[in-house]
C-alpha cells in the first residue's frame, strides 16, 4: 500500500506562501512533493519541489495533463466519513481503508460496479460513464484533499467546501467545540483499476504542473525559485522575538504560590502556545471571576505556564496539561512557574522579494501550517494563531481573500500581530469558557 498523498492545487485568487516542503513533512516518493495544506480545505497555498523544473517529473507529459488524460477504471461507489479539520497522515490512511471496507464487497460476493473513464487534468477530475460518456462526477482539482492507492484500488477523498455562513457540513460534537474538535463531512470515491498507482501518480503530477502554470501566469519563473538562493536569504536572518531569549530573561520568569480551598478548581482556561514556538507550552487564556487564579492577582492573560508543582508542561499535549490542572482540585496550595507574555504575539517577517514565498498557510485569518526553517517561522509565525493585524491594519473583520491578497503582495518587512485562535474566540465571546 502506498502512503496517502496529501494534495493541493492553486486556483486564483491564491497566495503562494510556501517555497518548499518542510523538513518535518516526510516525502515517501517523488510524487509526495505536492502540497499538503489542502487538508485545511482552502484555496490559498501550496508547496512544490525544492528544485522545481519545467519538466515536472511524473508518468505523463505535462502538456498532456494540461489538456487532460483518461484512464479506464471501475467505479465501486462513494461513502461519507466524518473527519477533523486537519487529521494526521495515519488517520487519513485509516479513513481510506474504512472507505474501501464500506464500499467494496467482501471476497467472493458480487461487486456492483460501473465502468468509467477517469479524466484527469490540471483543472479538474471528471468521471464519465464509459458507455454513455455522461458525466457522473466533476470535481475541481483543488477540491481533492487526499488520494490513496491500495493495490488496485484508488480512493479519492474530498471535503465539501463550506459557505462562509454556518454549514451543515460542519458538525460540532459539543456546543462551542474548538475548531480542531469539530467534525467535517469527507466524501470518499472508490475506484478499481489495474493502473491504480499510475492514476495516483498522474493526479500528483497534475497538481505540480498546475502549480508551475500558476507561477508563470503570475509572472514568476519556477526556475527562479532556487533552493540555494532561498537558503542564503534564511541564513542572513535572525530569529525575531526569539522565545529562548524572552524566556531566559529573569525579569519575565516568575515563581508563584497560589492559595485555594480544598475541592475548588483553579479557575483557568488554557490553550496551546502554537506550533512554531521554540518552547511549546500552554497559555493562560481566561480566568474565572472570583476563582483562585483571578483572586491571586498574580496572573495575566497571555502568561505561559512552564510548570505546576514542579511538573514541567513544556512539550506536553494540551489534554495532558489540562489533566494536571484538574488534579489540583483537592490541594490548597499550588506552585506555578510562568513566563509573563503579552496575549498578542508580534511577528516580523523579512521578505526581500515577492519571489520568496512566506512559508505558511492561512484560512479565514487562522494560521494553519508553517514551513519549518522558513522566513515566517523566523519571523515568529505560529500555527493555530489568529492574525489580528497586518502592517498596522486590523484584519479581524477582513474576508479571507483580502487577507491572502495582503500577505501575498507584501514585500520588505511584514509586521503582524497574532494570538492563539482559541484565546481570540474566548475574548470575543465566540466561545463559552470551560474553566478547570
Amino acid at each position: 500500500m502506498n502512503p496517502l498523498v496529501p494534495l493541493s492545487a492553486p486556483c486564483p485568487p491564491v497566495a503562494i506562501l510556501l517555497l518548499k516542503p518542510p523538513d518535518f513533512f516526510v516525502l515517501q516518493n517523488k510524487y509526495d512533493l505536492i502540497a499538503f495544506i489542502f487538508s485545511c480545505s482552502f484555496v490559498s497555498l501550496s508547496i512544490h519541489s525544492p528544485c522545481p523544473s519545467l519538466s515536472v517529473p511524473g508518468p505523463c507529459e505535462p502538456e498532456d495533463l494540461i489538456d487532460g488524460i483518461i484512464f479506464a477504471a471501475n467505479y465501486l461507489g462513494s461513502t461519507q466519513l466524518l473527519s477533523e479539520r486537519n487529521p494526521s497522515k495515519n488517520i487519513r490512511m485509516m479513513q481510506a481503508q474504512e472507505a474501501v471496507s464500506r464500499v467494496k464487497s467482501p471476497e467472493g460476493d458480487a461487486q456492483t460496479l460501473t465502468e468509467v473513464d477517469l479524466f484527469i487534468s490540471t483543472l479538474r477530475i471528471k468521471v464519465l460513464n464509459a458507455d454513455t460518456q455522461e458525466t457522473m462526477m466533476d470535481n475541481a482539482l483543488r477540491t481533492i484533499s487526499y488520494i490513496a492507492d491500495i493495490g488496485n484500488i484508488v480512493v479519492l477523498m474530498a471535503r465539501r467546501r463550506m459557505p462562509r455562513t454556518a454549514s451543515q457540513d460542519c458538525i460540532e460534537t459539543t456546543p462551542g467545540a474548538p475548531e480542531a474538535k469539530k467534525q467535517y463531512r469527507m466524501i470518499c470515491h472508490v475506484f478499481e483499476s489495474e493502473d491504480a498507482q499510475l492514476i495516483a501518480q498522474s493526479i500528483g503530477q497534475s497538481f505540480s504542473v498546475a502549480y508551475q502554470e500558476f507561477l508563470r501566469a503570475n509572472g514568476i519563473n519556477p526556475e527562479d525559485l532556487s533552493q540555494k538562493e532561498y537558503s542564503d536569504i534564511i541564513n542572513t536572518q535572525e530569529m525575531y522575538n526569539d522565545d529562548l531569549i524572552h524566556f531566559s530573561n529573569s525579569e519575565n520568569c516568575k515563581e508563584l504560590q497560589l492559595e485555594k480551598h480544598k475541592g475548588e478548581i483553579l479557575g483557568v482556561v488554557i490553550v496551546e502556545s502554537g506550533w512554531g514556538s521554540i518552547l511549546p507550552t500552554v497559555i493562560l487564556a481566561n480566568m474565572m471571576n472570583g476563582g483562585p487564579a483571578a483572586r491571586s492577582g498574580k496572573l495575566s492573560i497571555g502568561d505561559q505556564i512552564m510548570s505546576i508543582n514542579n511538573t514541567s508542561l513544556v512539550g506536553l499535549p494540551l489534554a495532558t496539561c489540562q489533566g494536571i490542572i484538574k488534579g489540583l482540585k483537592n490541594q490548597v496550595q499550588v506552585k506555578l512557574n510562568i513566563v509573563s507574555c503579552p496575549p498578542v504575539t508580534t511577528v516580523l517577517i523579512k521578505r526581500p522579494d515577492l519571489k520568496y514565498q512566506l512559508g505558511f498557510s492561512v484560512q479565514n485569518g487562522i494560521i494553519c501550517s508553517l514551513m519549518r526553517g522558513g522566513i515566517a517561522e523566523r519571523g515568529g509565525v505560529r500555527v493555530g494563531h489568529r492574525i489580528i493585524e497586518i502592517n498596522g491594519q486590523s484584519v479581524v473583520a477582513t474576508a479571507h481573500e483580502k487577507i491572502v491578497q495582503a500577505l501575498s503582495n507584501s514585500v520588505g518587512e511584514i509586521h503582524m500581530k497574532t494570538m492563539p485562535a482559541a484565546m481570540f474566540r474566548l475574548l470575543t465571546g465566540q466561545e463559552t469558557p470551560m474553566y478547570i
